[in-house]
């Protein structure tokens, strides 16, 4: 891709980031996910490592082998002319040079932003936050040599598997995850898992970052987020199980009708 191109493309993601206005991300797969989606109306792009893997056969917690995640974040960025950011999940690697290379191999694919976890892969509990913000400061490094200005959505795992009347008392350690990330290079800050309104409302009134929420049955409205102070809504893997459910409606009406339907 034209450097140029790709800068821009990276400023202009960095700008949907809204404070009260949120830009609303749904999650692609594919290259024909990702031009679909276009079609309907997206400002951005962005991956679900849960989603791609899906598609491929594999597993989510870095199961899918990276190259075959850019060669699909590279035939994504071949469809569109949108921003795309990718689901690294914990950069492919606990070392920060292996999350620095996972950078560069996400710039050379086209990609504009990461998302880069907190939380461990194949094991229970979070990185240390100093080790998390070295990781996310070698992200930086990388996206800086490269010329890239990436846009690093920094996820907190802190509220993963709490209950959602048992949260409040982990909000301070979010948001000193958040201070933390954010010294470190960090451009967002993702924190699923978290649906309680007054405590979102906390977080964006606390940290610097511009922060994302998780879409779900259980958290509130796109429109109820933004009073939050919410500037990015995702929908992580949300879109290809809908796809996947309709698709089997769809044979199995087929095979009981033998007919084929359109629409």
């Amino acid at each position: 891709m034209d450097k140029a191109a790709q800068i821009a493309r990276a400023k202009a993601f960095a700008a949907l980031h809204v404070k009260g206005n949120p830009v609303k991300l749904f999650n692609v797969w594919d290259a024909a996910s990702a031009a679909t989606v276009a079609r309907a109306g997206a400002t951005a792009l962005a991956t679900s490592s849960f989603a791609v893997a899906l598609v491929h056969g594999a597993a989510d917690g870095e199961k899918l082998p990276r190259n075959i995640l850019m060669d699909a974040v590279a035939e994504m960025a071949g469809k569109t002319d949108l921003p795309i950011t990718v689901d690294v999940e914990a950069g492919y690697g606990r070392a920060s040079e292996a999350v620095a290379d996972t950078v560069q191999a996400v710039i050379a694919a086209g990609g504009i932003g990461i998302n880069l976890e907190d939380g461990l892969i194949g094991a229970e509990g979070l990185f240390p936050v100093e080790e998390q913000a070295a990781r996310i400061a070698a992200a930086r490094a990388a996206a800086d040599v490269a010329g890239i200005p990436l846009f690093i959505n920094a996820r907190c795992d802190v509220f993963k598997k709490i209950p959602p009347d048992q949260q409040a008392p982990h909000v301070a350690e979010a948001l000193a995850r958040a201070k933390a990330y954010a010294a470190a290079g960090a451009s967002g800050f993702f924190v699923p898992w978290q649906t309680t309104p007054t405590l979102i409302t906390d977080i964006c009134e606390a940290t610097s970052l511009p922060v994302n929420i998780l879409a779900s049955p259980a958290a509130p409205s796109a429109a109820e987020l933004a009073k939050c102070g919410v500037s990015r809504i995702s929908l992580g893997a949300w879109p290809v199980f809908d796809m996947l459910a309709r698709l089997e409606a769809t044979a199995k009406d087929y095979f009981t009708t033998g007919i084929a339907r359109s629409g």
